[in-house]
């Protein structure tokens, strides 16, 4: 016997997608925002703005490939669009978190900006995981199942003998 409604799992699989191609994209965010805090002299938002953007194109081809790849796929155009609008408005959130913790407490030892890039990335997530799933990879309308020697009716169908 199965638990739980076939909707709910069908979230929790959706989620768990997203987490595993967001994890990725979190570590290439980090990585790329410490390395380019290593080998340039760019302000730590800088930084931090090039790191987003990278994510940004990794993780497009992550969740239009593997994570919502059952999804709509007849307006690429339009689902490009609204994945950058909405990249954006996370690029913005996940890097004004770590612009107040750094210009506006401080806080910007590389420790701290690593924990404030961190948390502002998990802000931002929360916002692109309803973005992404409600306007971008929307799903495709869900088939109705047909009852086996059923027709539209409800009545019986008659059975063709050739």
């Amino acid at each position: 016997m199965e638990r739980g409604s076939p909707g709910l799992r069908r979230l929790f699989r959706e989620v768990a997608k997203f987490g595993a191609v967001g994890g990725a994209g979190v570590l290439v965010n980090l990585g790329v925002f410490n390395l380019v805090r290593q080998v340039t002299d760019l302000q730590v938002v800088r930084a931090s703005v090039i790191a987003t953007v990278v994510a940004i194109v990794f993780n497009y081809v992550g969740f239009r490939y593997f994570a919502y790849r059952d999804r709509d796929k007849s307006g690429r155009t339009r689902e490009m669009s609204l994945f950058l609008l909405f990249s954006a408005v996370g690029l913005v959130i996940e890097n004004g978190v770590l612009y107040t913790a750094t210009y506006g407490f401080g806080w910007d030892s590389p420790l701290q900006s690593n924990v404030f890039k961190f948390l502002g990335i998990g802000v931002a997530t929360l916002f692109r995981f309803w973005s992404y799933r409600t306007w971008v990879f929307r799903a495709l309308p869900a088939r109705e199942p047909v009852a086996r020697g059923a027709s539209a009716g409800g009545s019986r169908a008659t059975q063709r003998v050739p």
